[in-house]
């Protein structure tokens, strides 16, 4: 599965494996529009995933039909491009 639920009581209810970031992000359903699909989930909206303090990091994206788009203004070296988002 590329998305799968969060079951502790986490802010976030669900996580994905982001390869420009090469961690796992999570996000919430009282947020963002989710598909039920784990295998080619869509999420709306984008996705802002940004340090605080510190160095400036920034990841910004949609993920739609099971591929991730990374949109320019990301700081890592997939900012701009489409990937296929990779299984947890």
């Amino acid at each position: 599965m590329k998305v799968e639920p969060i079951l502790n009581g986490s802010v976030h209810t669900h996580l994905f494996f982001c390869p420009g970031c090469n961690t796992a992000h999570g996000f919430s359903d009282k947020v963002h529009t989710y598909n039920g699909d784990g295998n080619k989930p869509t999420i709306r909206a984008s996705l802002l995933i940004g340090s605080q303090g510190g160095a400036k990091y920034l990841c910004h994206s949609f993920v739609r039909d099971g591929k991730i788009q990374f949109l320019s203004d990301c700081t890592h070296k997939l900012a701009g491009q489409t990937v296929e988002l990779p299984e947890l």
